[in-house]
């Protein structure tokens, strides 16, 4: 696992703002004039820091100007139609792109505007989530179809395989496309090698208007609704973005201000990206000494052992242990130092399990 592992696709039917959405994420870079600039790998490919507030605290602490965020790579992908699993539109060269990707954070629409055309010809939130899960299983089928039958000669695990490789079959065939709910965790393991669409975790991102932002209450019934009916228990979030590209060109006060009339408290491309961070099981450990300070991704409750080797993977070969103590304890005294002085940092061995915010000093052997 590296420390820059963590990739979202944004899924959508066609004109739902996910475009807009990746260009606020590509103009949130550059408007934090961050020491890791958004960079686009492809055209539809952004880098994005994660939010991380600790960060610039531990840089004055140990008396460092260099500070490097925990990333999300960000990839925008066409928009989908009905039958693209069958190659409609840009279908199949869409279902390479988010094969790759962690999660997959679906755009549904929610906004009314007569000047942006709905594929379907009308506002329909229900219809629209049903569409994109049937085209991602739809997809799935084509991949669990193409699977060679069982050898003579087979081994236990492609057997296994094929036993839930047959049961996935007929699930999306009787119309349950859910397959992260429907498979058991040994199941998902057993065929996560084919990379299915259906087992991603799904963050469901509502696009607001202005006025939906202000009827918070209504908006929060009619995501809750849609929800319910689909029967989806999922993490969802509502945002503009239209709003969110407007407000990155105003300075630090006035978007505090222009946020505030809305009732929000931070733009919501930052909730965006945490969200996307925990849908995802990570949190961040952190590095703090005067060369630099740095958030580390990694899995949550992921041995020290392990969280060393995504600094160096020779650290996981030669390490002794880990000197560990708490983000608020560390800034409380003001450093290593004082924190070593009062008996506040914990040596750790390999199997100590991690936890977000810790600050962390490795002794590795040579």
């Amino acid at each position: 696992m590296s420390s820059t592992s963590l990739s979202v696709g944004i899924v959508g039917l066609p004109n739902v703002g996910k475009s807009t959405l990746f260009n606020a994420l590509l103009k949130r870079q550059i408007a934090e004039a961050a020491n890791y600039p958004f960079c686009t790998i492809e055209p539809n490919i952004g880098v994005v820091e994660v939010p991380d507030e600790r960060l610039p605290v531990l840089a004055k602490i140990v008396k460092t100007e260099k500070i490097i965020p925990a990333v999300v790579e960000f990839y925008d992908i066409a928009g989908l139609v009905k039958d693209a699993a069958k190659g409609e539109g840009l279908g199949n060269k869409f279902l390479a792109h988010i094969r790759e990707v962690n999660a997959v954070i679906h755009v549904v629409r929610l906004f009314e505007d007569p000047n942006v055309i709905h594929v379907s010809e009308k506002v329909n939130p229900v219809e629209d989530i049903e569409t994109i899960r049937t085209e991602l299983a739809l997809a799935d089928l084509a991949t669990l179809e193409k699977q060679p039958e069982i050898r003579m000669n087979a081994t236990r695990e492609e057997q296994a395989a094929r036993v839930v490789i047959t049961k996935a079959i007929k699930l999306i065939n009787q119309g349950n496309y859910e397959l992260a709910k429907l498979l058991s965790e040994d199941e998902k393991v057993t065929i996560q090698h084919l990379n299915l669409l259906s087992l991603k975790p799904v963050l469901y991102l509502f696009n607001v208007s202005e006025k939906q932002l202000e009827q918070k209450t209504a908006t929060e019934k009619l995501i809750k609704d849609t929800m319910n009916e689909l029967n989806i228990k999922a993490s969802n979030l509502y945002f503009c973005a239209k709003l969110e590209n407007e407000v990155l060109s105003l300075s630090g006060e006035e978007q505090r201000e222009y946020l505030k009339s809305y009732g929000l408290g931070e733009i919501g491309l930052n909730r965006l990206i945490k969200s996307a961070y925990e849908l995802l099981g990570l949190i961040s450990f952190l590095t703090a000494g005067e060369k630099e300070v740095r958030a580390w991704t990694i899995p949550d409750k992921y041995p020290a052992v392990e969280a060393a080797g995504v600094i160096h993977t020779d650290f996981t070969r030669n390490f002794i242990k880990a000197d560990v103590i708490p983000y608020e304890k560390f800034v409380e005294v003001d450093g290593w130092t004082n924190a070593r002085a009062k008996g506040l940092v914990e040596s750790v061995g390999r199997d100590y399990l991690m936890k977000d915010g810790l600050v962390v000093e490795f002794k590795i052997g040579t």
